[in-house]
């Protein structure tokens, strides 16, 4: 396992080298940084190339690059325009959707898998065709009709809960953010699981372990389910990023001050600085969690080794 763990992290780093570059080449080469900076006013020729030569827009792009990553690597992700550190703008929104995805996955594993286990088990009954139709209802609608709705409904008409989250983001003033943002998640986990469990029902362990007469909830909590995790685990552990990194939509609607609302502004104001260092971040994260989801399988399936 130790070997494979190694083997995976050095097989990052080529992975990360080329997507932060890919990343820092659409940023950075197809804008320009300090025409952004100055808005709609042409700036002074000799301003400009000031501003280019002390932030290193002078010298070629793959330059620059080694001199971002150098920089990166001493923990220092630069400045944004507005003159504060990017790393004291990730220090504020990270946490913050951090607990946001943590709802958000909590509300997706729950719901979801519990869903898709009672359609399995009652494949082609009126339950499991409920729940196709529900879920597919759910996949159709776009997640800022659903967020400006539930606002509304529960927000403002019936005053449930604060329309929109305050500064701080307490995890109970981020549950109905969490359920806009898990919705379509938990529409995909909940048909995984239905297919997942569907297929496996049928197997001969199964079999096996209900002609040895072993309880029902055991047959399908330790042998069905355990078996029929392993394509489930793999969407949750890629999703895991993909909430974090999108999560613009959500943020805006809440008035949630995190990772997709800053690179909401970073994009808007063409802030270079903001949009790569937060979205190199991003690349960190999709990276470690699909090396967990990996490790899982292991724990999900014995059969599975890592040498």
């Amino acid at each position: 396992m130790g070997r494979y763990v190694i083997r995976r992290l050095l097989q990052m780093i080529p992975v990360f080298i080329g997507s932060t570059f890919l990343i820092f080449f659409m940023v950075y080469a197809l804008g320009d940084p300090v025409a952004a900076l100055f808005g709609d006013k042409a700036p002074d020729p000799a301003t400009a190339a000031r501003i280019r030569k002390d932030l290193y827009l002078d010298q070629p792009l793959w330059k620059q690059y080694l001199h971002y990553m150098g920089q990166i690597f001493q923990g220092d992700f630069g400045t944004a325009f507005n003159g504060q550190e990017v790393t004291e703008l990730m220090a504020s929104a990270f946490p913050v959707t951090l607990r946001l995805t943590i709802v958000a996955i909590a509300i997706e594993i729950v719901v979801g898998i519990t869903l898709g286990v009672i359609s399995g088990l009652r494949r082609g009954k009126s339950i499991d065709t409920s729940v196709l139709v529900l879920t597919l209802v759910v996949i159709s609608v776009p997640t800022f009709v659903t967020g400006y709705l539930l606002q509304y409904l529960f927000g403002v008409k019936w005053g449930w809960v604060r329309p929109t989250v305050s500064p701080d983001a307490p995890f109970s003033e981020l549950i109905l953010p969490g359920i806009v943002l898990a919705l379509v998640s938990l529409a995909y986990v909940t048909r995984l699981t239905r297919t997942s469990i569907a297929e496996n029902v049928k197997a001969d362990y199964v079999r096996t372990a209900v002609a040895k007469g072993l309880p029902r909830r055991r047959v399908v909590t330790r042998h069905l389910l355990r078996n029929s995790l392993i394509p489930v685990v793999t969407f949750i552990g890629t999703d895991i990023g993909a909430l974090m990194g999108g999560a613009i939509v959500t943020e805006r609607i809440f008035n949630i001050h995190g990772v997709g609302y800053q690179l909401y502004q970073g994009i808007l104001r063409n802030n270079s600085p903001t949009v790569v260092g937060f979205v190199t971040i991003l690349v960190i994260v999709f990276l470690l969690a699909n090396l967990l989801v990996d490790l899982l399988y292991a724990v999900l399936d014995p059969r599975i080794r890592y040498a």
